[in-house]
């Protein structure tokens, strides 16, 4: 076998490997590095009136901060792992979440005004995450899509559909 089909039998055998390398990403990493700040207030609701309103149709609906923020369009097709949490948009009879924002809070979404659209993003999943596990963060993994998109609670700058997800769990000290 010469040199050069056996370079290229190992180049093409390793692309898989490649191609599944999975980039761990933090919520600062969605931002581009030239983007005006943000004020990002994940202050909750602890007034339960307001709460009330917030989470009926009848109320105010929390404003948005900065529904058109920039995003990092170099990540677009990349296979990335973020942790967040999950605000479902889509729940099956079984009681499984496929259809969430993922964000980098608790709450977020729900008892306080959604975060800017660049730390947001929408995901999709065949298997889903039970309805009674949402209270804790999870990682989500699968390759993302700088698409902006409009859901009933948020605009959303980023997609995603999940190849995994797991729960989060902090690194032993």
């Amino acid at each position: 076998m010469s040199r050069r089909l056996l370079a290229t039998l190992l180049l093409t055998l390793s692309l898989p490997l490649f191609a599944a390398e999975v980039r761990e990403l933090n919520w600062s990493d969605l931002i581009p590095p030239d983007a005006p700040p943000e004020k990002v207030d994940p202050t909750p609701i602890h007034d339960l009136s307001q709460l009330a309103n917030t989470l009926s149709e009848s109320g105010p609906a929390a404003t948005q901060q900065s529904p058109a923020a920039p995003v990092v369009k170099a990540l677009n097709g990349q296979h990335i792992k973020l942790p967040g949490y999950i605000v479902p948009l889509d729940v099956t009879d079984e009681g499984r979440v496929t259809e969430f924002l993922l964000v980098p809070y608790f709450g977020a979404c729900i008892h306080v005004p959604p975060p800017p659209s660049n730390q947001i993003v929408h995901v999709t999943s065949e298997l889903g995450v039970m309805l009674d596990a949402l209270y804790q963060p999870f990682w989500i993994e699968g390759v993302v899509k700088v698409e902006h998109m409009s859901s009933e609670l948020a605009e959303v700058g980023y997609q995603m559909e999940a190849d995994k997800i797991y729960v989060y769990e902090l690194p032993d000290s």
